[in-house]
C-alpha cells in the first residue's frame, strides 16, 4: 500500500467467473503470488460467476456443457441437480485449491490512468493501484432489452431471462418468448408445460441436426472474432452455429411448441401487434434477447471504436496493451475462456517485463550520464 492508501499489485483480475479464474490459475503458474503481486476482485457475494444466478430448474444435465477449468477436472455432477449448485460448488473447491483468495463481493465501479503509467482500480471497496488488468467482468449485469414502440404502456409483467426462476409463476398465462438463442428454446420447454406460449424472433432460427464438430466451432468462433478486430460489438456464436435440434427440441417443434412468429412491431397495453393488423393478447412477455459486455467502468480509458466496440490482438485492447479482455466476444465460452486466460497471462507477463526492462535501461544510462534516475511510479 502506497502513501495514499492505495494498495499497489502488478496485474488486477477484474472478474471470478471462468475467464478470472483461469486467469488466476495461470497468474499463479507464472510465479505470481496473490494479494502480492495480483488480486482478483469479484462483484457477486459467492463463487460460481453467472452460473450462480441461473435459474433453479435449470438442471446440469440440461445446461450447456462446462468445460473443466485448467488444473482441476469438475469431475462427476448430478445432472438432475441445478446447475447454479454444481457450478458454484464446484468454482469454491477450485478458488480454494489454487489460494486464489477472491475478494468478494467488490464493485469495481472505474480504471483509470494513474501515475508511472499504471491503472487505478477503484471499487466500493477502496483503489488498487495495477500496471495491467485482465477484465473478465462477462455480461450478466448488462441484460440487454430492446425498444418497441408502446412497450411502457404494457400492463401485463415483462422480464428478462435475467430474472427467470421458473415456470410455476406463471402457470395458465400466456407468456410470449422474445429471441431466438438457446434460453428462448430452454424456456420454451419449460413454460409450455403450465403455459399457453407463443415464440417471436426477429430472424428465423436455424436448428443444427448434425454433430457439433470442432472446424463447425472453430468458424463460429472465427466470425465473431472478425468483428472484434473490426471494432464492432461482438455477435453470439450461436448466431452463427445455429441451435442444437436434440430429440426433446425436435419432438417441441413436431408438436408446434417451438414454430416461431416473426417479432410484433409494437406493444399494446394487452398485448403485442404487427402493423398487417395482427393483434396478440399477452399476460407475461418474457425478453430472451441477451447480454452486453459489462465493460461501463472502462470508459475513462476510452477504449471503445467508433463501431461501439473494442478492439482486440488476441486478448489485448489495442488502444491500451495494460488492458486485457478475456471471456469477451470469441473467448466467451467456456473453453475459449480457459484459452484467453492463458494468453493474457503470457501477453502480461511479456509486458511487465518490457517495463521492467527499460525501467534497468534508463538507470543504467543514468548512471553513466551522472544524472537521477526519473521517477516511474
Amino acid at each position: 500500500m502506497n502513501e495514499t492508501g492505495v494498495r499497489e499489485v502488478e496485474v488486477a483480475v477484474a472478474g471470478a467467473g471462468q475467464a478470472g479464474l483461469s486467469a488466476g490459475y495461470f497468474l499463479r503458474r507464472a510465479g505470481f503470488r496473490p494479494e502480492r503481486d495480483f488480486v482478483v476482485l469479484d462483484h457477486s457475494p459467492g463463487a460460481g460467476g453467472a452460473w450462480q444466478y441461473r435459474w433453479p430448474s435449470l438442471t446440469y444435465g440440461k445446461a450447456h456443457r462446462v468445460h473443466d477449468l485448467p488444473g482441476l477436472p469438475l469431475g462427476e455432477a448430478d445432472p438432475g441437480r441445478p446447475s447454479a449448485e454444481v457450478v458454484s460448488a464446484y468454482f469454491a473447491r477450485y478458488e480454494r485449491a489454487f489460494d486464489l483468495r477472491v475478494r468478494r463481493p467488490v464493485d469495481v465501479r472505474a480504471v483509470r490512468d494513474d501515475a508511472g503509467g499504471r491503472l487505478r482500480i477503484e471499487t466500493g471497496e477502496g483503489a488498487w493501484s495495477a500496471r495491467a488488468l485482465l477484465n473478465a467482468t462477462g455480461t450478466w449485469d448488462r441484460p440487454f432489452v430492446p425498444y418497441y414502440p408502446g412497450q411502457e404502456t404494457f400492463l401485463g409483467r415483462q422480464l428478462h431471462t435475467a430474472g427467470y426462476r421458473g415456470a410455476a409463476e406463471f402457470a395458465g398465462r400466456h407468456v410470449v418468448v422474445v429471441g431466438g438463442g438457446t434460453s428462448a428454446v430452454q424456456l420454451l420447454l419449460e413454460l409450455a408445460k403450465v403455459a399457453r406460449t407463443t415464440w417471436v424472433t426477429r430472424r428465423p432460427p436455424v436448428f443444427r441436426t448434425g454433430p457439433f464438430t470442432e472446424d463447425w466451432g472453430r468458424s463460429a468462433v472465427a466470425l465473431v472474432e472478425e468483428r472484434v478486430r473490426a471494432g464492432l460489438p461482438p455477435q453470439s456464436v450461436v448466431s452463427v452455429t445455429g441451435l442444437a435440434a436434440t430429440e426433446e427440441v425436435q419432438d417441441a417443434r413436431a408438436r408446434g411448441i417451438l414454430r416461431p412468429e416473426p417479432v410484433f412491431d409494437r406493444v399494446t397495453p394487452h398485448g403485442v401487434a404487427w402493423n398487417d393488423g395482427r393483434t396478440l393478447a399477452a399476460d407475461v412477455i418474457l425478453w430472451a434477447t441477451g447480454f452486453r459486455a459489462a465493460l461501463d467502468h472502462l470508459a475513462p480509458l476510452g477504449l471503445r471504436e467508433p463501431g461501439g466496440g473494442v478492439r482486440l490482438e488476441g486478448t489485448r485492447v489495442l488502444k491500451d496493451p495494460r488492458v486485457h479482455l478475456i471471456g469477451y466476444g470469441p473467448s466467451a465460452s467456456t473453453i475459449g475462456a480457459n484459452r484467453a486466460g492463458r494468453t493474457a497471462v503470457r501477453e502480461v507477463r511479456a509486458l511487465l517485463a518490457g517495463g521492467q526492462r527499460a525501467r534497468t535501461s534508463a538507470a543504467a544510462d543514468a548512471v553513466r550520464a551522472q544524472e537521477p534516475v526519473p521517477a516511474t511510479g
